[in-house]
């Protein structure tokens, strides 16, 4: 019988949380439910102190994001799988463009691809770990990829296709819609370069799932009230245009959860007072240069994204060698406190993904890498 494996107590991090998504959320956030207490945790999302806070969270994303002249933050709920309905219904007009690296960016494209009252969308495919881009295409009127795949660590720039201007109202040109769930909060971007940034708060804001955000651009809006003027059927559960009259209310359509509100508020709040996006890109960048350097080096594993251009600075994906049991390892560091570094289930490789979001300390990340060390040698 194989002995158990052992991690000394010293070497094990501060907070063993690396999942990547739902994330490591800061004590401080959990200390923000007590304090919001009585004056706001059961009351109703219509009254103003919910609606103080869901405005205090818009003016601090669009802080963040350095939002430009026009922009304005949205909500709405149901999380990015519920966005990616809406949009179907309420941003495209016609035909999409889909870069899909992964298996988000997949999903998303085969929303638009099968909506009956789109024509089918272009998709242009690369294999896991590495990635392709949308391209100028006539007839297309929203270009669409993820900014980060999560279920394969392959990070995007954000920038409008060669050869396609800046929509802007009245122009009917396309739109680019950049899902930035699980980048947004953790790596910088200009949001000149899209008309739509949507994400949902359970990655780098450390937040709970089941509401979504955007950035959206003026053209984007005025795209949203044609679309809603045209006399196509759209939920209301999913209309863009109720999102869009709600918002400026700072409320959501239906009853939103206001625990993730306030862990939310705290977290955007602290992220600021940190030094906002420049600060946060850093920081992940610092914690995923650890990972790479460490598995570079590695006699056990390789980055799986080859390209360094490629590797997502928030979301981390190592493989090991065929004779390294990942999974034995991961299995390992759960019984020690050290959580969720297991690869995308559907990619089914022999690999740990490693969440490097703006709440998990590099000096965590340094601990997690020597113990997996540690429990390499062992088995």
């Amino acid at each position: 019988m194989s002995r158990p494996v052992s991690i000394p107590d010293h070497l094990l991090p501060a907070d063993g949380r690396f999942g990547s998504g739902p994330s490591k959320v800061r004590e401080d956030q959990v200390g923000a439910l007590a304090r919001a207490g009585r004056g706001l945790l059961g009351t109703s999302h219509r009254q103003a102190p919910v609606k103080d806070a869901v405005g205090r969270i818009r003016e601090g994303l669009g802080d963040f994001l350095q939002l430009p002249e026009g922009y304005e933050i949205l909500l709405g709920m149901g999380g990015a799988t519920a966005f990616w309905d809406s949009a179907a219904f309420g941003l495209v007009r016609e035909k999409a463009q889909h870069a899909a690296f992964g298996e988000f960016g997949a999903k998303f494209a085969s929303v638009t691809d099968g909506a009956p009252f789109l024509a089918p969308s272009t998709i242009r495919t690369a294999e896991p770990g590495t990635r392709t881009q949308v391209l100028a295409e006539e007839g297309v009127d929203v270009y669409a990829w993820p900014q980060n795949e999560t279920s394969t660590g392959v990070m995007a720039p954000v920038r409008r296709p060669d050869g396609v201007e800046r929509a802007v109202p009245g122009s009917r040109g396309p739109l680019v819609v950049v899902d930035a769930t699980s980048a947004a909060g953790g790596a910088a971007v200009d949001l000149q370069e899209t008309d739509v940034y949507y994400f949902s708060p359970q990655k780098n804001f450390a937040s709970d799932g089941g509401l979504w955000f955007g950035a959206f651009s003026p053209a984007a809006i005025e795209r949203i009230e044609e679309i809603s003027a045209s006399g196509r059927w759209i939920p209301d559960f999913l209309s863009l245009h109720s999102a869009l009259e709600n918002s400026r209310k700072n409320q959501t359509y239906n009853t939103p959860g206001l625990a993730g509100l306030v862990m939310l508020d705290d977290q955007v709040r602290w992220l600021n007072e940190q030094g906002g996006m420049a600060w946060a890109a850093a920081r992940t960048k610092d914690s995923s240069d650890r990972v790479y350097t460490w598995a570079e080096a590695s006699d056990l594993a390789t980055p799986f994204v080859t390209r360094p251009e490629d590797r997502s600075t928030v979301v981390t994906t190592v493989d090991f060698h065929d004779d390294v049991d990942a999974a034995a390892i991961s299995a390992a560091l759960r019984a020690h406190g050290v959580v969720d570094v297991e690869p995308y289930r559907k990619l089914g490789r022999n690999q740990l993904r490693i969440a490097t979001f703006t709440a998990v300390e590099p000096d965590d990340v340094s601990a997690l890498l020597a113990c997996i060390d540690v429990v390499a040698e062992q088995l």
